[in-house]
């Protein structure tokens, strides 16, 4: 585990949630720097753990096991990688959708207004699309809906209109320049939560994480076992009502379909009913944990 690149959050709850055996076949979606990883390891005895990460600078965390399988691709392309590895079932998944400390505090990467950096925000270095493309091509309306959805922006057309101003005197190029434009618009005294929605919309769009998160979802009920359990960490209030209603109903939509004589139509069996957040003493040790939530479902 490297501790310095990403702190696990939940690591006790979250993997405890897993319901691991020894020779469990498990996915860890989001391996960053490792830490629930490590913890799976040592609860699966001869089983085997496929762990995906998108970005190239987590390959540096790597662990030195046999069980262990490293797949660098974003998790939608799950059930594509585990047919590769001949394996149709698995006993559990986890994911955490947290964005990883490594990527928030290495400067070059943009994904944070704290810094003077390239407009990048790519979890993957190989994609054409960057925040900038984003920023000085996207037309008007495109920006409002980023903004406005992704971003939860209330006056995201306003700043959609003083970005478009803005790229016609110059194309934008760093996280300053595009912080400057923000600040216009933001609220006095949240300056800095109005900044944060700004880069979060932006970095959902350059990386796909809805539709992404859509598909992973998908592949983990076909790919689970009856019984298997999937356990998912969220961040932001999309992705957990998207993870909430398909856990509750099995569509993203939250709509409760029913069979002919009216009886419930449900994947999963939640595990806990009410979300599960860090401690005091977490929030406190990794601040970072502070809007994470715990869902831990089973398949039926």
């Amino acid at each position: 585990m490297n501790s310095e690149y990403h702190i696990p959050v939940m690591p006790g709850e979250s993997v405890g949630g897993l319901n691991l055996f020894p020779g469990a076949i498990v996915v860890d979606a989001t391996f960053g720097g490792g830490g629930h990883s490590g913890l799976i390891l040592e609860r699966i005895g001869n089983g085997r753990l496929f762990a995906f990460d998108q970005d190239e600078d987590a390959a540096g965390n790597l662990i030195n096991d046999d069980r262990f399988f490293f797949i660098r691709h974003n998790f939608r392309y799950l059930k594509n990688f585990l047919r590769y590895y001949g394996i149709s079932e698995i006993d559990a998944i986890l994911a955490d959708l947290g964005v990883s400390s490594h990527d928030f505090d290495e400067a070059g990467r943009g994904f944070s207004f704290r810094f003077d950096s390239n407009l990048d925000m790519r979890m993957n270095r190989d994609n054409k699309v960057d925040a900038a493309y984003i920023l000085n091509n996207y037309p008007e309306e495109s920006l409002v809906s980023i903004f406005r959805i992704y971003g939860e922006i209330k006056n995201a057309r306003q700043l959609a209109y003083g970005i478009i101003n803005a790229r016609k005197q110059k194309s934008f190029k760093t996280t300053t320049e595009l912080k400057e434009v923000a600040l216009s618009y933001a609220p006095g005294g949240n300056e800095n939560k109005y900044l944060a929605k700004v880069f979060q919309g932006l970095r959902i769009e350059v990386n796909d994480e809805m539709e992404a998160l859509r598909e992973f979802l998908m592949s983990s009920l076909e790919l689970l076992k009856p019984g298997g359990r999937l356990v998912v960490i969220t961040y932001h209030s999309l992705e957990d009502r998207l993870c909430k209603n398909f856990l509750k109903s099995g569509n993203f939509e939250g709509h409760q379909e029913t069979d002919f004589y009216g009886n419930r139509l449900v994947p999963f069996r939640l595990i806990n009913r009410k979300v599960i957040t860090p401690g005091r003493t977490e929030i406190v040790e990794n601040p970072r944990s502070r809007s994470a939530k715990l869902r831990i479902a089973e398949k039926i």
